[in-house]
């Protein structure tokens, strides 16, 4: 039986069968290797364990009674629905073995922050993370995901957790969905409609009230972001936005906070939402500021920027916002539009100028020209707006 031993976490390799034909050697060999490597912790990583009989299970138990921070890993489905059945799980952290999936060849339906969504075949989408060391935040958005479910959201749902190399995926099963930003570039005599769709979904989202306990409190985060331009904001320009912030009501509506259009998918006649990490509670007015800022602000700098994250012309996008706004706000006229585009955009430029300079230098920064131009709309901006009210 192999094993090794690394910083006193001791952990053995069972392979092949535990039963009644082999479970007393099996248990002297677990005990041996116990009594003579020293360790705090012991895990059972048994990827290479076909099967265990009751036998094997008491040779476990023996082990747990002795060992109380002993865990399972990489349990096949076989060999976990085993330690289910018969209340081992209860007692025992048992971890599944994930499967190995290969995105390689794989179609991008689109990309964020914190991982790209890749269409695995015709019936099954693959979410896989960027960083390598984020389980955890995996195992949070299956849960933001199921409380938007519970809560009425239409939304895709893991249901299984897999190895794409050395990063983690999600798998989803959507059987031919097709992403908003698909349809509105390839069936341009409907996009007027599709626009409404995916308008629709996001007042649905906005009118959930969710509890301030499940869910992340955007304004936080939006203040987080100010201290970060706070170096690069006139004194009383920062006083004054962060004053407009702080003034917002208090608010536990549900907020998507990665809205577009790649990542609303159309299913079975209705539009549905993935990529659930970033959602959020507070102000629908800083999800409307994030919205902008993906079909509008981005491409301000440079449209490339816009064209290759949705897939469409960066003219198409802009009109998007055009429509969406208007259809969000509920109506055509130009100065009530106009006034709640004044305060989505400042907090769209505040954003914007935090993610300029938060890998640059103090003096790379003031040399950049998105970084002043941002500067120069906040300065602008807060001249006529005195509340985020919409």
């Amino acid at each position: 039986m192999k094993f090794t031993n690394e910083s006193n976490a001791l952990t053995i390799f069972p392979e092949g069968r535990i039963d009644s034909t082999n479970a007393d050697a099996v248990g002297a060999e677990f005990e041996k290797i116990l009594s003579e490597n020293p360790h705090s912790d012991v895990v059972l990583d048994i990827d290479s364990l076909e099967y265990i009989s009751s036998a094997g299970l008491r040779v476990v138990l023996r082990i747990r009674k002795s060992e109380p921070t002993l865990k399972i890993i990489n349990a096949s489905t076989e060999v976990y629905e085993i330690f289910d059945m018969t209340g081992f799980t209860e007692m025992i952290p048992v971890e599944k073995a994930m499967r190995k999936l290969s995105v390689d060849g794989c179609d991008i339906i689109g990309k964020g922050a914190k991982g790209t969504v890749y269409r695995y075949n015709g019936d099954t989408i693959v979410k896989v993370y960027n960083s390598v060391d984020n389980f955890d935040d995996i195992k949070n958005e299956r849960r933001l995901a199921k409380r938007a479910f519970v809560l009425g959201i239409p939304t895709a749902i893991s249901y299984d957790i897999v190895k794409v190399g050395d990063k983690f995926g999600s798998v989803f099963e959507l059987l031919d969905a097709k992403s908003y930003s698909e349809m509105i570039t390839s069936d341009v005599a409907n996009r007027d409609k599709y626009i409404i769709e995916y308008t629709q979904l996001l007042k649905k989202i906005h009118e959930t009230i969710v509890n301030p306990d499940d869910m992340p409190d955007i304004r936080e985060i939006f203040n987080s972001w100010l201290d970060v331009a706070k170096p690069y904001l006139p004194e009383d320009n920062f006083a004054k936005l962060s004053s407009l912030i702080d003034a917002l009501p208090d608010t536990m509506n549900m907020l998507h906070c990665d809205y577009h259009t790649n990542n609303v998918l159309y299913q079975g006649g209705e539009a549905l939402l993935i990529d659930m990490d970033t959602l959020s509670h507070g102000h629908p007015i800083f999800e409307l500021a994030n919205i902008y800022i993906t079909y509008v602000g981005f491409g301000e700098e440079d449209p490339t920027i816009v064209e290759n994250f949705l897939g469409m012309p960066y003219e198409t996008s802009k009109y998007i916002w055009t429509k969406f706004i208007r259809e969000y706000l509920g109506t055509e006229d130009e100065a009530v539009i106009a006034e709640a585009e004044n305060k989505i955009i400042l907090l769209s430029y505040l954003r914007l100028l935090r993610h300029k300079v938060r890998r640059m230098t103090r003096e790379e920064a003031e040399a950049n020209a998105v970084v002043n131009h941002s500067i120069d709309q906040i300065d602008k901006l807060l001249k006529v707006v005195d509340t985020l009210e919409l």
